[in-house]
């Protein structure tokens, strides 16, 4: 059975396991007994492997602070070179 998260504006968040079919409904605050939202938040992926989860993180971070890249590609020879055909559309080889 899922964990779903809910919002009480008088004591907070609190998560409460629903099945899918009480998912939408309200929740009764364990607090105050408020009746309190459901809060939609992302999946749990605290049982994702751990590539997987640094890649995604990853992926947030460049969302907001993209890596630079600062020095050219060196190839395996040693030789600092172009992506693509050095700014010649028209050439096929090196």
């Amino acid at each position: 059975m899922p964990i779903y998260e809910f919002f009480c504006g008088d004591c907070g968040s609190f998560e409460e396991r629903r099945s899918f079919k009480e998912a939408g409904e309200a929740a009764a605050c364990p607090g105050c007994g408020a009746e309190a939202r459901r809060l939609y938040t992302m999946p749990n992926t605290k049982r994702v492997p751990t590539g997987l989860s640094k890649a995604m993180d990853r992926a947030e971070k460049s969302a907001h602070e993209p890596e630079v890249v600062g020095r050219p590609v060196v190839g395996s020879s040693g030789k600092r070179h172009r992506h693509g055909h050095g700014g010649r559309p028209w050439a096929l080889g090196h």
